[in-house]
């Protein structure tokens, strides 16, 4: 669906993207990550057409962007969805007329409009404020008009650009859950730009996490959460606190096996007894994985990294 294949993008010397190469899947919910001049930003607009990339290429639906012609690449963007942090929602116009602007642009008939805007109203549960202006919806509300409008013309690609960053905590959830919703229902590609990881945890099929214009980051949402390397704890901002004495074993727990009592096991079958220093679990994409540090003597360590062996668990020492 989006390939980029070792993409650079400069602003005069200052390099800003370094040598991206990823893929997006027709009907994938993917994440661009990334702290406040990260260059996710920037990566998305290359992605829409609305900046020019330095080097290297970036094809939608085997289109290479740069290539484009103007009147190619205004079509192009008809394809393409987007929704914004701040709604940009018109405030003189009705929600109906807020939806319908894009067709109107377009010229589509009064008929296929009006069919549209009630269509799609009802799929983001706004049907009830058809005549409502932008002042008197709440945050949440303005957002689904936003998502509304974006979905007029049929879009392939859904593209937000930190959609959820001026929501609160329960608004997120619920657009996130709509999000979900249209992309099953619709099979629109969403790709995401935000710096908030709980919404990667919520919705991503895959991320990609970007640091000063490079790639740290880039898997399966869960594997990335479930095993971070020191780049990826760096920029969760985590940090283990574990007793200097001893041996600290950190196990992972997959999907799979997140729910069985394999320390249990292990302790009973090993007769012997070891210190859980800490743990959690997470909920990621609608599954749920999970990590646990224990703490061993030193004399025990073989044991237990044998037994661990043998079950196929993932671990490390700290």
């Amino acid at each position: 669906m989006i390939c980029i294949k070792n993409l650079n993008k400069y602003y005069g010397d200052t390099q800003v993207l370094n040598d991206i190469s990823i893929d997006i899947k027709k009907g994938e919910i993917f994440a661009i990550v990334g702290h406040s001049g990260a260059g996710k930003s920037t990566l998305m607009r290359c992605i829409n057409g609305l900046e020019e990339y330095s080097e290297g290429s970036l094809k939608v639906n085997d289109k290479e962007i740069k290539s484009l012609s103007k009147e190619h690449l205004r079509e192009f963007r008809k394809k393409i969805g987007m929704i914004f942090q701040h709604f940009s929602l018109i405030e003189r116009k009705t929600v109906f007329d807020n939806v319908a602007l894009p067709m109107q642009l377009w010229g589509y008939s009064q008929k296929e409009i009006s069919k549209k805007v009630k269509e799609l109203l009802d799929l983001v549960g706004l049907n009830d404020k058809i005549d409502a202006y932008p002042n008197q919806l709440s945050g949440g509300q303005k957002q689904r008009v936003a998502i509304a409008r974006a979905l007029t013309l049929d879009p392939e690609v859904l593209l937000s650009d930190e959609a959820t960053s001026a929501l609160d905590p329960n608004t997120t959830t619920s657009i996130l859950n709509l999000l979900k919703e249209i992309n099953e229902k619709l099979n629109i590609t969403i790709v995401l730009v935000t710096h908030e990881m709980e919404v990667v945890k919520h919705i991503a099929q895959r991320a990609l996490l970007l640091e000063h214009g490079n790639i740290i980051g880039f898997d399966v949402t869960e594997e990335l959460f479930l095993k971070p390397d020191d780049k990826m704890k760096a920029f969760l901002g985590e940090t283990e606190v574990v007793p200097q004495k001893g041996v600290n074993i950190k196990i992972y727990f997959p999907k799979d096996n997140v729910f069985q009592s394999f320390l249990t096991k292990m302790a009973r079958e090993l007769e012997m007894d070891f210190d859980i220093v800490w743990g959690k679990l997470e909920k990621i994409n609608s599954h749920i994985v999970g990590n646990m540090v224990i703490n061993i003597e030193e004399k025990d360590k073989d044991k237990v990294v044998t037994y661990i062996n043998a079950h196929d668990i993932v671990w490390e020492v700290l």
